[in-house]
């Protein structure tokens, strides 16, 4: 007889941001437009894959974006925990784009405990390339490492 398998944490998927300290002024648009889609393709790779329950974000966007205003998510010493709570959710993934140049870029995830705190998963992927492209199929590269190792629902 198999054991069943555990059911799914809930989890708060906050949105991409991004760090750019390149002065690139000219591809600005494309990367608010670019964070928007690996957002939703993440959201939709995660569902897909039943890795967590996706809580909806709608009843406490408005805190979301209260926080935003302030801080960036992935650095703002516990905020996303607060926003994890205030969700009912299990775990809080915060997302970000690091830009080092124009041609090295690195994406990265991390899913905390929204009770202890603790990081349950961090993973990061490095692209070359700032297209539409490059960074969807690092976000694919990313889930299917995720997917191979198991690594949902922690």
């Amino acid at each position: 007889m198999w054991a069943a398998d555990p059911p799914l944490k809930t989890l708060l998927m906050l949105d991409f941001e991004i760090i750019d300290h390149t002065g690139d002024e000219a591809s600005v648009r494309a990367q608010i437009a670019r964070l928007d889609l690996i957002s939703k393709q993440l959201r939709k790779e995660f569902q897909e894959r039943q890795f967590y329950a996706l809580v909806d974000r709608a009843p406490i966007q408005p805190l979301i974006d209260q926080q935003r205003s302030r801080f960036d998510l992935h650095e703002c010493n516990g905020c996303e925990l607060d926003l994890a709570k205030a969700a009912h959710a299990d775990r809080v993934l915060t997302a970000w784009v690091q830009k080092v140049s124009n041609l090295i870029l690195n994406l990265n995830i991390e899913i905390k405990d929204a009770g202890t705190g603790e990081t349950v998963l961090l993973k990061s992927v490095d692209i070359r390339g700032n297209t539409d492209q490059t960074w969807t199929r690092g976000i694919s590269y990313m889930v299917r490492g995720m997917a191979d190792k198991q690594q949902g629902n922690r």
